[in-house]
């Protein structure tokens, strides 16, 4: 277990206290913690800074340079950011209000430092390499085959009919007659107050 919650003890100092090992010494990292000038979590205490693969903490108390995932965008929104089958974050920068993460993608962000980070990568890396041998192994994960609608005939699709392959003769649209390129709009309209 990496937080220890005691909400009968608010926090006084209003910084997170490293917790007490088992001869009575704290384990280091009252520094960082006193180099923070607003309080990260009040009542938690950190059990362990070289915490293993699997626990989750604040960004604040991870090593730059660790691999991390399931990130939170806010405190306590729960897990936002690098959720996906292998997939990790890097901790490039921790600076008092902010953490610099390099995400899959190469983009570096500014996450706010309270929010929670699990320490390790997502397991199955080789989710996006396995093939399908067959045409039914993609119905047992639930997907429904997907026909363009230029293979279909007219009744069925606005695309459809015609003698060979055709263009369809006008902008691409759903079944329904609804355009699907642009920017166009479909989904449904929120009512302003």
């Amino acid at each position: 277990m990496v937080m220890n919650v005691n909400w009968s003890k608010p926090s006084t100092t209003g910084f997170l206290q490293p917790a007490q090992n088992a001869k009575g010494g704290a384990e280091g990292g009252s520094q960082l913690a006193a180099s923070y000038s607003r309080s990260i979590a009040t009542g938690y205490e950190i059990s362990d800074l070289n915490s293993p693969i699997g626990n989750c903490m604040p960004l604040a108390y991870i090593r730059i340079g660790t691999l991390v995932n399931c990130i939170e965008c806010n405190p306590g929104q729960g897990a936002k950011l690098v959720r996906a089958a292998g997939t990790f974050a890097k901790i490039m920068k921790v600076q008092a209000p902010q953490c610099l993460v390099q995400l899959p993608s190469g983009v570096e962000k500014l996450i706010d430092y309270r929010c929670r980070a699990t320490i390790g990568r997502v397991s199955n890396p080789n989710h996006g390499a396995r093939k399908l041998r067959k045409a039914g192994q993609s119905r047992w994960l639930g997907r429904r085959p997907v026909v363009r609608g230029v293979a279909m005939n007219p009744v069925d699709h606005p695309h459809g009919g015609g003698e060979g392959r055709t263009k369809g003769g006008r902008p691409s649209v759903s079944p329904w007659g609804k355009p699907t390129k642009a920017g166009f709009r479909t989904g449904v309209k929120k009512h302003k107050k």
